[in-house]
């Protein structure tokens, strides 16, 4: 069995440059989607889920989202395609869904990661638009990731930078918990936009997912998917 191929979900308001490090490593698909790489009207996490759910082809896929785009992962892993998941620096902690929990997180989070990134992210929010990132916010932000989880019978790993506040030790812990079959790896020195800064790293975590996969594959006699 071939490994199941990765399928890359931008972050809040950014699109396939965020991923650009990461797959000169590993050969991966990025599905763009509102609030994250594209403008214009922003469905429910649902909806989202509808829609990256489209364009999987025929898998099998290691689905993989970073920051708020790990709820609409999340929300599409029951498709038996998905063989495998990976959520990096998930969201969203209940702590930080109001704008005055959020922000003193953000900043911290913000001030801790390396300065050259600015640009880069500066020119994928423009691209995406705030508009459409504030909407995404206000889809995915109360959608409860680990309930979401519960129902997820594949290998879920979740990736968190140990510098990452936005990101806390205790929720990324749940969040893994949560899975029938989750793990919680922590990258030292790392913050949260760990597909950027880290892609050594994330491409370790992708590689392993998908020997993972192939594994549950075989164990479960040729059914490695979610049913």
């Amino acid at each position: 069995m071939s490994p199941p191929r990765p399928v890359l979900v931008p972050g809040l308001g950014l699109d396939r440059r965020s991923s650009a490090r990461l797959r000169r490593l590993v050969d991966a698909d990025v599905v763009v989607l509102p609030g994250m790489g594209q403008r214009g009207p922003v469905p429910t996490v649902d909806g989202l889920a509808g829609r990256l759910r489209a364009q999987l082809g025929a898998g099998p896929v290691v689905l993989v989202g970073h920051s708020q785009s790990c709820q609409v992962v999340a929300a599409a892993a029951t498709d038996p395609r998905v063989a495998a998941v990976v959520l990096l620096g998930p969201t969203t902690d209940p702590r930080l869904r109001s704008v005055r929990g959020l922000v003193g997180r953000w900043l911290a989070t913000a001030w801790a990661e390396p300065w050259w990134q600015v640009p880069l992210v500066l020119a994928q929010w423009l691209t995406t638009g705030p508009r459409a990132m504030a909407a995404l916010w206000r889809q995915a932000a109360p959608d409860p990731i680990a309930a979401r989880l519960a129902a997820v019978a594949v290998p879920v790993t979740v990736v968190r930078g140990s510098r990452d506040r936005l990101c806390s030790p205790s929720f990324a812990a749940a969040v893994a918990a949560a899975a029938p079959h989750g793990r919680l790896v922590e990258l030292p020195g790392a913050v949260h936009m760990t597909v950027q800064t880290h892609p050594r790293a994330v491409a370790d975590v992708l590689r392993a997912a998908q020997a993972g996969a192939v594994g549950e594959h075989g164990r479960n006699g040729g059914s490695g998917v979610s049913p």
